[in-house]
C-alpha cells in the first residue's frame, strides 16, 4: 500500500492573502504554530509560500548590514535583499509556489521537501485550489503501522496475491519495521523485483536481503542453458 498525500496532510490550512501585512503574520506563526503560509489569491489559487525565512530575512538584512561581513554580503543575491524590503506577504512571498497533489505519493512529498529544503508544501487540486497542506511530521506518519501490520501486507498482498508465490518458499520478519526476508526464488530477477518492492511498502524502514538467488542464466551462440 503506497500512503498518499491525502492520507497523512492536514485539511484546515492557515492561509494569507497577497496583501497580509508583516506584522499579521509575524503574529500568526506564534499564534498558529507553523512555519509557513500559502498566500492565496481571491479564489484560493496558491500564488506562493511565505515561511519564517522569508520574515527573518527583513529583520536580517533590511536596513543597515553592518557588522555582516562584506564576504557574506557579496555573496547573498540582490533580490534577497529586495524581497527584505518588503512588507506585505506578496512581497515577501516565494513564486511560483512548489506544491504537491492530493494524490501524490509520500514519497514524492518526501523527496521535494528533502530536495528544496522545505517543511511544509501546499496540496492543491488539479486546478491549483488550496485544499490542504502536508509538513514533515505528517509524512513521517507513514512509519506509525505496526510490525504485524506491514508482515501481513508482504505476505498476504506482495507474494501471494502480487507475484502470485507461495509465501511459504520465504521466511519474512519484521522488527522496528526493518524487514528480513530470506528464501530461495526461482529466480534472481523475481527476487530483485519482490525485495524492490517490499522498500516501498508503507511503513518500512530498510529491508535485509538475505535471498539465496540462483545464478542468472547464460547463454551462448544463442543457446540457453
Amino acid at each position: 500500500m503506497n500512503a498518499k498525500v491525502k492520507d497523512v496532510m492536514t485539511g484546515e490550512v492557515v492561509a494569507v492573502r497577497r496583501d497580509a501585512s508583516y506584522k499579521e503574520m509575524a503574529a500568526w506563526l506564534r499564534q498558529y504554530r507553523v512555519s509557513a503560509f500559502p498566500v492565496i489569491d481571491d479564489n484560493r489559487r496558491v500564488i506562493g509560500v511565505v515561511s519564517e525565512a522569508d520574515l527573518l530575512a527583513k529583520e536580517a538584512l533590511a536596513g543597515d548590514h553592518a557588522g555582516i561581513p562584506a564576504a557574506i554580503t557579496g555573496i547573498l543575491h540582490h533580490k534577497e535583499y529586495k524581497k527584505a524590503e518588503g512588507v506585505t506577504a506578496g512581497d515577501l512571498m516565494t513564486h511560483p509556489a512548489v506544491t504537491v497533489r492530493p494524490e501524490d505519493t509520500v514519497e514524492h512529498a518526501a523527496r521535494l521537501m528533502y530536495t528544496l529544503q522545505v517543511k511544509r508544501l501546499p496540496v492543491v487540486d488539479a486546478g491549483g485550489y488550496l485544499v490542504g497542506i502536508v509538513s514533515r511530521a505528517d509524512l513521517l506518519t507513514v512509519f506509525d503501522r505496526t510490525d504485524e501490520q506491514i508482515h501481513a501486507e508482504i505476505v498476504n498482498d506482495i507474494i501471494l496475491r502480487d507475484f502470485l508465490v507461495d509465501p511459504a518458499l520465504f521466511t519474512v520478519t519484521v522488527a522496528d519495521g526493518v524487514v528480513t526476508l530470506k528464501g530461495a526464488p526461482e529466480t534472481a530477477d523475481l527476487g530483485h523485483r519482490l525485495v524492490t518492492r517490499i522498500r516501498h511498502v508503507q511503513g518500512v524502514v530498510a529491508v535485509c536481503d538475505e535471498l539465496t538467488c540462483p545464478p542468472p542464466e547464460r547463454s551462448v551462440a544463442g543457446l540457453y542453458f
